[in-house]
């Protein structure tokens, strides 16, 4: 396993982020996590570990620089809940990775892989407006828990299949998953996690998560044919 801690430029700050590439890379999975949550989430880090040895990089990001986090501990600011910014964040990262030369220290041209993201709670909406502005680069998408109705317009705009995964024992993100899902123009699939809450944290719940999200990434990420 490379790890490569990174930094990615987004407009006038740069957030941090951590870059595995396995051997044999078949493509990237770019993180955008939830609000409150950041590149060390123990969920997402489980789900990333089973991509990885599914043969895909993941880029894991703290969609807030240190000095952004620390005003929202302080509540001087939401920045963690304006979806727009955290957007343009996951949409910075997807560049970051198309620019070869910036990665060129890797060993395999992740610029020439498929991309997909997977989205966690409010990076849900994040993860998919980014797969609406830049639908030749984001193959598909998964959404963890996720309020992908915050996506608003977006969602129709939306080329890249999108899994939408929810507990079982969530019944508002349920409703808000399915009315998402109804906008959505790509393939889509609703998949509920019996027995399951908001976090995923009951015995076999997170590890179903990272199975249907590894199946549908393999599904759908295939890498492209060079001209």
């Amino acid at each position: 396993m490379a790890d490569h801690e990174v930094e990615v430029p987004s407009g006038p700050v740069s957030v941090a982020g951590t870059l595995s590439v396995p051997e044999g890379v078949r493509g990237t999975i770019v993180f955008a996590h939830g609000s409150g949550s950041g590149r060390f989430s123990p969920r997402n880090r489980a789900v990333a570990s089973v991509l990885f040895q599914s043969g895909f990089a993941t880029l894991m990001m703290d969609l807030l620089t240190a000095e952004e986090e620390e005003r929202e501990v302080r509540g001087q600011s939401r920045l963690r809940f304006d979806v727009r910014l955290l957007a343009d964040r996951v949409i910075a990262a997807i560049d970051w990775l198309t620019d070869d030369a910036k990665v060129a220290h890797l060993p395999a041209a992740l610029g020439d892989l498929p991309v997909g993201c997977f989205g966690a709670s409010t990076g849900a909406a994040a993860a998919l407006i980014a797969a609406a502005e830049r639908p030749q680069r984001v193959g598909a998408v998964v959404s963890r828990g996720g309020r992908p109705d915050l996506a608003g317009e977006a969602l129709r705009r939306v080329q890249a299949p999108t899994l939408l995964i929810v507990g079982g024992n969530d019944p508002e993100v349920i409703e808000l998953n399915r009315r998402a899902q109804a906008m959505l123009a790509a393939e889509s699939r609703l998949t509920i996690v019996p027995g399951a809450t908001h976090l995923f944290e009951e015995p076999g719940a997170l590890e179903q998560v990272a199975a249907e999200a590894r199946d549908w990434f393999l599904e759908h990420l295939a890498p492209r044919t060079p001209a």
